[in-house]
């Protein structure tokens, strides 16, 4: 709702969504509610079974296999009771193209968003074939061996469902071509796609950044510096972020180029992410771990390398993004990446931007940003090093480009592609 809640506020759209909370399920039973321009109608879930659908299926294993996390080794357990928790998937997604049957009205358009709910599309093509349903995938999509993970019952029904929409959509090319690859290769046919990279809400940004609260960030952070150059990362602390490689690859950095030891800041805005999954909470222990380690080694009286920072602080942030000589995107997946497009919209001092070749965004602004091979610690430190060096004009014409990528699209542009690929 983040993305598509500023674009659909006051059209009469009808939003359908699970009921977690206890004020969300008091909400379910009265029906469809209108709220602050918006209608929105709650779905009253099994909570064991919502479970199973939100954490087992689609946090612990969608998200991991998309993003190609699994260490095949060990995991996936595809166990009783995995295939019990896809069960639960598969019913909640059901529970969603019930509601979605009985409220649209005649030849409506339906965007069914993200991972969570790829089979929708089976029960609509069934049931409401007058509905015009496009589905978007806002991660990554993997290669066709790697949905070989999946049992092949499994990786059929979810294909299928997804096909079942009018067409499907993805922030990048890639993604779309990877989904495609996996249906010849399951189905036997390519469904219909398209690719609608998201845009920042600039207005929402400018609003944040003129605020007194990101003044407030802002001053303490150059107060922070005392002159230092500023290298940002803003992230949460989720395993496909890739946190732990830019941390070693800026303590190569300080190694291999003493030039940088005191005069550089490593600013890390990391927001902690998903703690009800053990991986999760042992990764943010290894964050933690690591930045304390890169401290202790380069630290001196007068100087800090590595300020983390684990408050959940959207100013901050945004001061972050407005101040930084280096922008350090380097995940090791993402479906697009919007911080890399914020940075660029919103930085003040020409940053260069380091970014990973497998983010979406690199097919928007690859050809101005420099580019690293997210494993290569090394590459990553070299590239950290030459960012830091350009020039005055280098680093001016690079962030122009950056800027006009960046803000090539609006936030509008996502959403129109998504209504022209329902029409077909």
């Amino acid at each position: 709702m983040s993305a598509l809640g500023p674009l659909t506020k006051d059209t009469r759209t009808l939003w359908i969504a699970a009921a977690i909370t206890d004020e969300d399920r008091e909400a379910a039973a009265e029906g469809t509610i209108e709220a602050e321009g918006f209608r929105i109608k709650s779905l009253a879930i099994d909570l064991s079974s919502y479970r199973m659908f939100y954490e087992v299926i689609s946090n612990a294993t969608l998200w991991y296999l998309f993003h190609d996390l699994y260490e095949l080794a060990r995991r996936p357990r595809l166990d009783r009771h995995w295939h019990q928790a896809w069960d639960a998937y598969r019913e909640v997604n059901h529970a969603f193209a019930r509601a979605v049957v009985a409220e649209a009205p005649e030849g409506a358009t339906v965007l069914v968003q993200d991972y969570h709910l790829a089979l929708v599309g089976t029960w609509l093509a069934q049931t409401r074939k007058d509905l015009h349903a496009v589905h978007f995938t806002h991660i990554p999509f993997c290669e066709p061996g790697m949905l070989r993970v999946l049992p092949t019952t499994v990786a059929e029904e979810l294909l299928v469902g997804m096909s079942s929409h009018q067409s499907c959509g993805f922030h990048a090319q890639r993604w779309a071509d990877n989904f495609s690859g996996c249906c010849q290769n399951v189905l036997g046919f390519e469904p219909a796609t398209f690719v609608s990279p998201l845009a920042p809400d600039w207005h929402d940004l400018r609003k944040t950044a003129d605020s007194d609260e990101c003044e407030a960030e802002l001053a303490a952070l150059e107060d922070m510096l005392k002159g230092r150059r500023l290298i940002v990362r803003v992230d949460r602390i989720e395993l496909s972020k890739n946190l732990l490689r830019g941390f070693w690859a800026f303590d190569e950095l300080l190694h291999t180029h003493p030039e940088w030891r005191g005069r550089v800041v490593f600013w890390a805005l990391a927001y902690p992410s998903r703690e009800g999954l053990p991986d999760y909470l042992a990764y943010r222990q290894e964050v933690e771990a690591l930045a304390g380690i890169v401290n202790a080694r380069w630290a001196t009286p007068e100087w800090t390398p590595v300020v983390l920072n684990t408050t959940d602080n959207y100013p901050a942030s945004v001061a972050a993004l407005r101040r930084y000589d280096v922008l350090l995107v380097n995940p090791v997946r993402d479906g697009l990446n919007l911080v890399a497009k914020e940075g660029a919209l919103l930085n003040e001092h020409d940053g260069a931007i380091v970014l990973s070749h497998e983010a979406g965004v690199w097919e928007e602004l690859g050809p101005a940003a420099m580019g690293v091979n997210p494993f290569d610690v090394s590459g990553t430190a070299e590239a950290l090093a030459t960012a830091l060096t350009l020039s005055p004009s280098e680093r001016a014409a690079q962030a122009a480009a950056l800027r006009k990528a960046a803000g090539d699209r609006r936030p509008q542009d996502w959403l129109d592609d998504q209504l022209a690929a329902a029409k077909g």
